[in-house]
């Protein structure tokens, strides 16, 4: 296995206490507002699947389907995917998975924020070169939504207390 092409690793240090990036992580509503997935009224349950629609535009007509793996209060949450699963008519499910996870640890600025993903060297080598990019580009796009995410809802709540 070759780290280099079996994970993504980002790191982001947001600027409010971990209690709050928990909030916006493991409540699914609030996770699907940043990440572009429908998911009102699910939660997230280890052991347990979860899906909604996605709503980034291109991508619409794809179903978000995930295996949530481990959710430990304010320290991990974690699930499994079919990374770059786009093509309605293939049928990703005999397929192996990758494992997504974010960790959050105590900064004297903030909380930081890593996310991996993993596991990609298992995938399809007809597929896993451009799962690998596209998952590694939509990751540098996730941290700037959970980052903007969580200073506009500091913002709102701000305004709403005045």
């Amino acid at each position: 296995m070759n780290p280099a092409s079996d994970r993504i690793e980002r790191k982001i240090l947001l600027k409010v206490p971990r209690s709050k990036v928990w909030r916006v992580l493991a409540n699914a509503e609030a996770f699907g507002q940043w990440f572009g997935v429908s998911l009102e009224g699910k939660r997230f349950v280890a052991g347990e699947w979860t899906q909604g629609q996605i709503t980034y535009p291109g991508y619409e007509h794809l179903l978000w389907n995930v295996l949530v793996e481990r959710v430990e209060p304010e320290r991990v949450f974690s699930f499994r995917w079919h990374p770059y699963a786009v093509e309605p008519e293939v049928d990703y499910s005999q397929e192996p998975t990758t494992l997504v996870k974010f960790e959050l640890e105590d900064m004297d600025e903030g909380t930081l924020l890593k996310v991996t993903e993993s596991g990609f060297d298992h995938i399809p080598q007809s597929r896993r070169l451009k799962a690998f990019r596209m998952d590694s580009r939509g990751w540098d796009e996730q941290m700037n939504n959970i980052e903007e995410f969580l200073k506009t809802s500091v913002k709102t709540r701000e305004r709403q207390e005045e």
